[in-house]
């Protein structure tokens, strides 16, 4: 049965856990570099959505078969390029050497895309001849990609946000402010309290691009896209949360073992690559769905390749749940790991702490 001194041993440390936060938060609001990053990513989103269209000079080219095909873009606006046979029409539209491709057909011709009508094509076209789509899909390849890319890249910069939290860590030990720290609150509640309080800073940022996201699609003109983005955003946010919290109690362990901020770079290496790992991964292997799916439930890869493969709809509802509770179960238990060890190692100075010797300070 729990007692009233459990109640309030329990209030009381989250209550320090809130005072922790609350000053994690307050110092990076207060921090230019803060603002100036986050200014940057939303001005970087607008540009990818935005700046194709408006750069996008010349006209459409396709690939051309035969001569009905040949008279039937003489004159029009269209970059032309003639090829041998069918087959290697296709092969440059797969490539994306070309936009569209001209067949002949049954009685006239027919138009070959990739996986979105090709609309400019189309309509450069005095008739309305039918449409082929090789891979047929809601969007382009190369939006599809370009998305892709997006979701990577957050995911590696707001895992490489949780830097800060070894350098705050760092900067306490190096300037001996954790030990007024720890008479004040447990050595539990000051991680837990970086933890949420940089946490908070990733779901801010989040929401931040969220809001941004639909807003800059629409102003690139890339409304069939944005009605694919918006579901899988839904799910990118709240793994991509999960996933911070995995990374950020490794990053206040990597911070923890040290003193000083030039040996820092000596206990970050695992995390760093933890972090760069997944994103390389699923921007190399995002067109190979076998390996995806593998990477969508291994814990340190699944917050941005499950939402990738949530996008592509290539997963289904019952995966991106089972994947969602693998992580929030792995996030359980590194981050009970990772209190042990931080608080095995947080009061220990001089050189760089091993992680079984700060085990077993714990104990």
């Amino acid at each position: 049965m729990t007692s009233v001194t459990d109640l309030g041993e329990d209030a009381s440390f989250w209550a320090q856990t809130r005072l922790v936060a609350a000053r994690e938060i307050g110092t990076f609001l207060r921090s230019k570099g803060f603002w100036v990053g986050l200014v940057l990513i939303v001005a970087g989103l607008f540009a990818a959505a935005v700046l194709p269209s408006v750069f996008a000079g010349g006209p459409p080219s396709v690939a051309v078969v035969g001569p009905a095909a040949a008279q039937t873009v003489s004159g029009v606006d269209l970059d032309v390029r003639e090829v041998a046979d069918v087959a290697a029409a296709r092969e440059l539209v797969r490539s994306g050497d070309v936009d569209a491709a001209i067949l002949p057909d049954a009685g006239g011709i027919r138009v070959l895309g990739m996986s979105s009508t090709p609309t400019e094509v189309v309509q450069a076209l005095s008739t309305a001849p039918p449409v082929e789509l090789l891979e047929p899909g809601a969007v382009g390849h190369g939006a599809q990609q370009l998305v892709i890319m997006v979701f990577a890249l957050v995911f590696f910069l707001i895992g490489m946000g949780g830097v800060a939290i070894a350098q705050s860590t760092v900067t306490e030990k190096q300037t001996r402010i954790v030990e007024i720290l720890v008479v004040t609150a447990p050595v539990r509640a000051l991680l837990a309290g970086k933890v949420l309080g940089h946490t908070a800073l990733a779901v801010g940022q989040l929401v931040v691009l969220a809001v941004a996201a639909p807003i800059a699609l629409s102003l690139g003109g890339q409304t069939a896209l944005l009605g694919v983005v918006a579901p899988a955003l839904g799910w990118f946010v709240p793994f991509v949360c999960a996933g911070f919290v995995l990374l950020a109690a490794m990053w206040a362990v990597a911070g923890s073992v040290v003193s000083r901020q030039e040996d820092l770079g000596s206990s970050m290496g695992l995390v760093m690559l933890l972090v760069m790992g997944p994103y390389f991964a699923v921007m190399f292997f995002s067109g190979n769905a076998s390996v995806l799916a593998v990477l969508s439930y291994l814990p340190f890869s699944a917050a941005v390749a499950m939402p990738v493969r949530m996008f592509t709809g290539e997963a289904q509802t019952w995966e991106a749940l089972l994947s969602l509770g693998v992580l929030c179960a792995s996030v359980v238990l590194v981050v009970l790991l990772a209190s042990r060890l931080y608080s095995g190692a947080l009061l220990q100075m001089g050189g760089k702490v091993a992680l079984r010797r700060a085990w077993r300070s714990a104990a």
